[in-house]
């Protein structure tokens, strides 16, 4: 992603607007992805996976540390994410 220097509030709130925007649309990608691999679950200890899980946090944390983004900020937000979409995940095998 293309980082540029901004000249005012109203330009960098512009730009932090967009990006939101994009975060959204990759969330709602994930959530479709996720809504797709439930098909090939078949027990809650498949949905629940805390091994995938951690090694997707291992994996982001990784990836937030090159980018010089706070780790620990990335865990947390991934951890909600992924205990959303176990949630979801729970609904769709439970019936």
């Amino acid at each position: 992603m293309k980082k540029e220097k901004v000249e005012s509030l109203e330009q960098a709130r512009a730009q932090i607007d967009v990006i939101d925007q994009g975060i959204i649309e990759l969330i709602a990608a994930r959530q479709f992805y996720v809504d797709q691999a439930v098909r090939f679950k078949r027990s809650v200890q498949d949905v629940q996976s805390p091994e995938r899980v951690e090694a997707v946090i291992s994996k982001i944390r990784l990836q937030a540390t090159e980018h010089g983004v706070n780790a620990d900020i990335v865990e947390r937000l991934y951890r909600d994410m992924i205990q959303h979409f176990i949630q979801r995940e729970l609904k769709e095998i439970r019936p």
